[in-house]
């Protein structure tokens, strides 16, 4: 009997200095790295530490001057879950002290890429050389050149010393914050937000730049660039419009309850109403959503309507649901969200939902309706915060447009 008591203490112990010994991450920065297509690394930096209370960790992700909150971070013994937020997006796996091992995983895209991350490391690209070229200015860009995929783009940039900045700007939207270097004569720049993994790279001369981008381990696209301090897209305002034979908007898409919400609801009578086509897995959507919450609760008096249509790529009704709900209820949304889409985000099904539109070509594209129910403007993509003077040049255009409407006479 006194055996079995010195076995089952010696056994507590064990157990119990095994608890003791449970690892901890190391708190501080940390640089993570993605493996995409042709093995490219897509890095990004992080900041890892615990909350006010000790108990649990949090994560700041930087991309240029964005930074990330993440808090949605689980530990089991020496397994690991980080889920973005808003986003379906998240990494698995498992960690050390100073390592962390796994995949960030899309689960309704069934994608999967490599993900580890190394504790102490500032250096976004390693190994990187000191520049040789220079890369600030205005790039007019051509995507896919050639293809029937073929798009256009402008490529803002800010180098200091070997330190680049900027984004792609396109039709449909930006291409986020992305950071990284010149090294020698070559442009590395990546952006990590929990929904897009995005990296270029490219050989820089004088006046070209060629390259490729890479989003996760599923896609790549080759694009050329030449300077062009001028050059300008076609202007958002023109590329979506309504049919010949279509004078309005109309749709019927359920809300969360179940009730099905159309235009022609009291709530919108003789009111200025923004529809909004977007998914709540869009990032550029989420500049617009938290640009759109902002504005409503600078102007709480002004007789303006919002409501989202989301065309969600959840393989279920219920998890798209929930992926909405998450959305609302991170960045504030009050004005409602209707599933107008489950299953896929594909433009072109989501055309056939809006029938009166040419096309839907981006997410987000917002459709300005007036008080008598007119269709004034539809503006396809959204230039966010990560595009500068555009994104302030577009705040106010934006302010002008939506007051106008809304002096202008109701409905007799």
């Amino acid at each position: 009997m006194k055996r079995l008591v010195v076995v089952l203490l010696v056994v507590f112990v064990v157990i119990s200095c095994k608890e003791d010994r449970q690892v901890s991450l190391s708190e501080g920065i940390w640089l993570a790295e993605l493996t995409v297509m042709d093995n490219e690394i897509l890095p990004f930096n992080f900041q890892l530490g615990k909350n006010e209370e000790g108990n649990a960790y949090e994560i700041e992700i930087y991309n240029a001057e964005e930074e990330i909150f993440v808090d949605e971070i689980r530990i089991e013994n020496d397994s690991i879950r980080i889920n973005f937020p808003v986003y379906e997006g998240y990494i698995a796996g498992t960690f050390t002290e100073n390592n962390i091992e796994g995949q960030f995983i899309k689960e309704s895209l069934d994608r999967v890429v490599p993900f580890k991350a190394t504790f102490g490391n500032e250096e976004r690209f390693r190994n990187s050389k000191p520049s040789t070229k220079e890369v600030s200015g205005i790039w007019e860009t051509v995507f896919e050149k050639g293809t029937p995929d073929e798009y256009s783009a402008k490529g803002i940039f800010m180098q200091t010393g070997d330190v680049v900045n900027g984004t792609f700007r396109t039709t449909t939207g930006d291409y986020r914050y992305l950071e990284g270097v010149m090294s020698g004569d070559s442009l590395k720049v990546s952006a990590f937000d929990g929904a897009h993994a995005f990296v270029f790279t490219a050989k820089v001369t004088d006046s070209t730049m060629n390259g490729a981008f890479y989003s996760g381990n599923h896609s790549k696209e080759r694009f050329e660039a030449k300077r062009n301090e001028l050059y300008e897209l076609p202007s958002a305002d023109s590329l979506t419009f309504l049919k010949e034979g279509y004078d309005e908007l109309a749709f019927s898409f359920p809300d969360a309850n179940g009730n099905k919400v159309s235009l022609a609801d009291d709530r919108f009578a003789n009111k200025v109403v923004l529809v909004q086509i977007m998914g709540s897995w869009c990032p550029n959507c989420l500049d617009e959503s938290k640009f759109y919450v902002e504005y409503l609760k600078r102007n709480p008096d002004l007789d303006l309507e919002v409501v989202a249509l989301a065309f969600e790529y959840a393989k279920t009704e219920a998890g798209a649901f929930k992926s909405i709900a998450r959305l609302k209820n991170r960045i504030g949304i009050d004005y409602p969200i209707l599933l107008a889409q489950y299953g896929s985000s594909d433009k072109a099904l989501a055309q056939e939902k809006l029938p009166m539109l040419n096309h839907v070509l981006s997410y987000p594209t917002t459709i300005f309706i007036d008080k008598k129910g007119n269709v004034r403007k539809i503006h396809t993509g959204f230039n966010g915060p990560a595009t500068g003077a555009k994104f302030t040049e577009f705040q106010k255009e934006f302010d002008a447009f939506v007051k106008e409407l809304i002096e202008e006479e109701e409905a007799k």
